[in-house]
């Protein structure tokens, strides 16, 4: 049961993510019709970019960025380069396949994050969690092979 505590805000916000990445594919399939799926990628990252800039200053967070750590500065940047490759990857995805079979797989991202999770940042989820991350590699086989008939 869930109950609220000072750790259920990441939850919201997390719940929150979820939606809008469903959201995404459904749009993103829709609005790929006709259209090269690497513009498309274009195009989406530079609305993006200016959602962003309008959030950062209406919240009034921007800082300089040249005083940033290089340690920041250099995940930051592998973080932007597997964002693109990513992105790439699911839009071009979802112009060859069906979005409710492309987005359960790109979601096995989630059991990568947790095996790298525990190779590079040490954490050790239980075994409730890892019963939680085997389940969710399961549906996305089910998802993903196609069943001789």
């Amino acid at each position: 049961m869930l109950t609220w505590s000072s750790t259920t805000p990441w939850l919201i916000w997390a719940l929150l993510s979820a939606v809008f990445a469903a959201l995404t594919a459904l749009f993103a399939k829709l609005g790929l019709q006709g259209v090269d799926a690497d513009l498309a990628t274009l195009v989406r990252t530079v609305i993006i970019l200016g959602v962003l800039s309008v959030f950062i200053t209406v919240k009034g967070g921007w800082q300089n960025p040249f005083q940033l750590s290089a340690r920041t500065w250099l995940f930051l940047g592998l973080s932007a380069l597997a964002t693109g490759a990513s992105w790439l990857c699911y839009f071009r995805a979802l112009q060859m396949g069906e979005a409710s079979k492309v987005a359960p797989v790109d979601k096995l991202s989630l059991v990568l994050v947790a095996i790298f999770a525990v190779v590079f940042l040490q954490e050790r989820p239980s075994l409730r969690e890892w019963l939680g991350i085997a389940m969710v590699a399961g549906g996305v086989l089910v998802l993903a092979i196609k069943r001789s008939a």
